[in-house]
This record gives structure tokens, C-alpha cells and sequence, in this order.
């Protein structure tokens, strides 16, 4: 009897070790591209916040303001400051410009694969990016 009240008492204190740890973070969900790298690409974590707003373009030219399907002509309506464009390697390089068009005077984020100088610590990556000025 004793050692069950043992091994009772040893879960708890592992179940509430474990629970007590911090979270890994939770992947934003998102539209899939397949972006090029840029080797001058540095880290922006800022990217993978709640609050950021990311506009995905897809190898098919699609466009989606997080995950909803949209147009590159109402972007400008977009409330953000900074806007990250993650946009496919093999994307019409027209549909692309037709996003950067609609984001003028907005902080504009071409997000990009990894570097191949970079760190590789954890098993989730960062995302890596370019910061580029859009005038008008």
C-alpha cells in the first residue's frame, strides 16, 4: 500500500513538472509558400506575432491577407503599419508588384527562406526577411 501512495505521489509531482514548463510557441496559421532566399535576409520574429498582418501570394498568383482569399487592389485598406509579404519563388512577378503597389506608404516586409548562414537552434525557424520602402 505504501508504495502505491508512493508512485501516486511521484506522478503528481511529474505530471505537474511537465505542466508547469512554458509552452513551445504555436505556429500562426497561414497560407504555404515556397519562398526564394535572400542571403542578406535577417531575422524577423515580429512576423510570427498574434497581431501581425501577413499577406501571402501563391505560386498561382492567389492572394490571401492572412488566410482569407483577397485582392492586391484593396490592401491599401489594410490598418497595419508593417505588412510581411511572403510571396512564392515561382509568383507572377506582375501579381507581386500589383501587392507592393497597393501597400504604398505602408513598412513593407518581403519575407524569405531561411539563409544558409543561419542558425538552426530549435526545430522552428524564424522567419527571415528583407525590410523595403515602398514610396508613392
Amino acid at each position: 500500500m505504501r508504495s502505491l501512495i508512493e508512485v501516486c505521489v511521484v506522478g503528481s509531482l511529474l505530471i505537474g513538472a511537465v505542466g508547469a514548463q512554458s509552452p513551445s510557441p504555436a505556429l500562426k496559421k497561414g497560407v504555404s509558400v515556397q519562398m526564394p532566399v535572400a542571403s542578406h535576409a535577417v531575422e524577423m520574429r515580429a512576423a510570427d506575432e498574434p497581431k501581425a498582418t501577413v499577406v501571402a501570394i501563391t505560386a498561382e498568383g492567389k492572394v490571401y491577407s492572412g488566410i482569407e482569399p483577397s485582392e492586391p487592389g484593396v490592401l491599401n485598406k489594410l490598418s497595419a503599419t508593417t505588412v510581411y509579404v511572403k510571396a512564392d519563388a515561382r509568383a507572377p512577378f506582375q501579381t507581386v508588384l500589383a501587392v507592393l503597389d497597393a501597400l504604398h506608404g505602408k513598412s513593407v516586409v518581403l519575407l524569405s527562406a531561411s539563409p544558409a548562414n543561419a542558425k538552426t537552434a530549435g526545430s522552428v525557424m524564424s522567419p527571415y526577411g528583407l525590410k523595403v520602402l515602398v514610396g508613392r
